[in-house]
């Protein structure tokens, strides 16, 4: 099987020192590639800017914006089996990039535009035997709020989580795992047991595809 995963916050450069960003360590993704390594898969990674070392036997793509992250993911896609969209990717990013640094000022408006949806692009052309992961990072309303866009992005699995798993390696917290037949999972789990469920999820979900198909 061959696993295609993002991971890793995006940058939205304002000036040449100055971005839009989050505080995404890049570490779910990372588990996620490290257990399919194991397993014998092919993997490869589009990672944003973030500080995990490399693994052997994985190839990682690094970019900084949300555009560039979804050329690599289109250029890639067509090549795989699975994506895993575990990156936190910047919503929005400034509609002018300013060449030189913006000298302090005691009031600036900024205008921001919105980047295109990776997700919901790559989800809507995949293949019929290709399996598309998104998560749903939420603050309030967590299983209202990604059953929403479950159906809206038309992928077949989405992990639902609180914003406050943001960062947290080694905490338990309580997610939801919400497919696109209707099941809906309930886990308490580190991101290293997430990592091993989710992937055994996937490989359910690649076996009963490749049994219609």
């Amino acid at each position: 099987m061959r696993i295609l995963i993002t991971a890793g916050p995006t940058r939205e450069y304002i000036d040449p020192v100055r971005f839009i960003s989050n505080p995404s360590t890049g570490t779910l993704g990372f588990l996620i590639a490290e257990r399919a390594k194991e397993r014998g898969y092919d993997v490869i990674i589009i990672a944003g800017p973030c500080n995990i070392p490399q693994l052997k036997g994985i190839k990682v793509i690094s970019v900084e914006s949300a555009l560039e992250m979804k050329n690599r993911v289109e250029e890639n896609f067509q090549f795989v089996d699975v994506l895993i969209m575990t990156a936190a990717v910047s919503d929005w990013r400034p509609a002018r990039v300013y060449k030189q640094k913006i000298k302090i000022k005691k009031e600036w408006n900024l205008k921001l535009v919105p980047n295109p949806d990776i997700l919901q692009c790559i989800s809507m052309g995949k293949k019929e035997n290709q399996i598309v992961v998104g998560f749903a990072l939420e603050s309030k309303n967590i299983l209202e709020n990604a059953k929403k866009k479950l159906k809206k992005k038309k992928v077949d699995l989405i992990v639902a989580n609180p914003v406050s798993n943001f960062g947290n390696t080694l905490k338990k917290t309580e997610m939801f795992l919400l497919f696109s037949d209707g099941r809906i999972k309930k886990v308490l789990c580190t991101k290293k047991h997430l990592a091993y469920l989710l992937l055994r999820e996937v490989e359910i979900l690649v076996s009963r595809k490749n049994r219609t198909v």
